[in-house]
């Protein structure tokens, strides 16, 4: 028979197992991502929640679209760019925490068609050729992926002769889709795009050499609303982990720091 004083002492006992087991609240986390890496986090999201508890919110958008609605108040605590000036910028400028920015993934650009037969194995001279009605890129201004297409373009020196097929999207993965629906022959993308395990990416691709194009560094940040959300902080600090860089490998992205 349990008498009043024994049920306190087991309700006791069972609070204090309860609070011993999971010692840190679970906090709710809005990341604002580049479209390049949108399909690499919706992978790594679930494996970050079963690993700490926390949950993430995926925002995606070009990296200059999403700097502006940060800019704009908007709810995100996590930023991972494509490139690393903007979120130096927000360091610099108090939107972001001082040292918690740091190389997530490098990034590499593809000159992909959903046509097995279109690209051959030198890509510069199908560019050269020109027998394509629409190219795509996204929007160099915002997006860092189409920065880099506009450079291979202006090395190879045909920037000029294809300025009229070209189809210019807000983001790399319009760009994808755009040219995966054949809304465009070929396109600049992301490789992730293509190595995308839900991606119907048969076809055909050239890598452009590295020297054709600025390195593609991508830069994560903790932002200044999130300073005290601890499940920010355990994000950031797992994306570094091994478990993660596995599968960032996997989308054919190199290490970043």
């Amino acid at each position: 028979m349990f008498t009043p004083r024994r049920l306190l002492l087991i309700a006791a006992a069972t609070l204090a197992f309860s609070a011993g087991s999971n010692p840190a609240q679970a906090d709710d986390i809005t990341v604002a991502v580049a479209a390049n890496f949108n399909e690499p986090l919706k992978a790594l999201a679930p494996l970050f929640e079963k690993a700490e508890g926390h949950h993430i919110t995926i925002v995606s958008g070009s990296s200059g679209q999403l700097v502006t609605q940060i800019g704009q108040g908007a709810p995100f605590d996590v930023f991972l760019s494509a490139d690393q000036e903007r979120p130096q910028k927000l360091e610099e400028t108090d939107g972001g925490v001082k040292g918690t920015r740091f190389t997530y993934a490098l990034g590499t650009l593809t000159l992909w068609s959903a046509d097995a037969g279109l690209i051959g194995s030198d890509g510069a001279a199908t560019l050269k050729d020109g027998k394509f009605l629409h190219i795509a890129i996204a929007n160099p201004k915002l997006a860092p992926y189409g920065l880099a297409a506009s450079q291979v373009m202006a090395k190879l020196g045909v920037a000029e002769a294809l300025k009229d097929k070209i189809v210019t999207t807000e983001n790399i993965g319009q760009t994808f889709t755009t040219v995966s629906t054949g809304n465009a022959e070929l396109g600049f993308v992301a490789l992730s795009s293509v190595m995308s395990p839900g991606a119907a990416s048969k076809g055909s691709r050239w890598d452009p050499p590295a020297d054709l194009y600025d390195p593609i560094k991508q830069d994560a940040i903790l932002l200044t609303r999130a300073k005290d959300n601890a499940g920010a902080r355990a994000f950031l600090t797992w994306l570094k982990g091994d478990e993660a860089r596995k599968v960032i490998r996997s989308y054919g992205y190199g290490d970043g720091d």
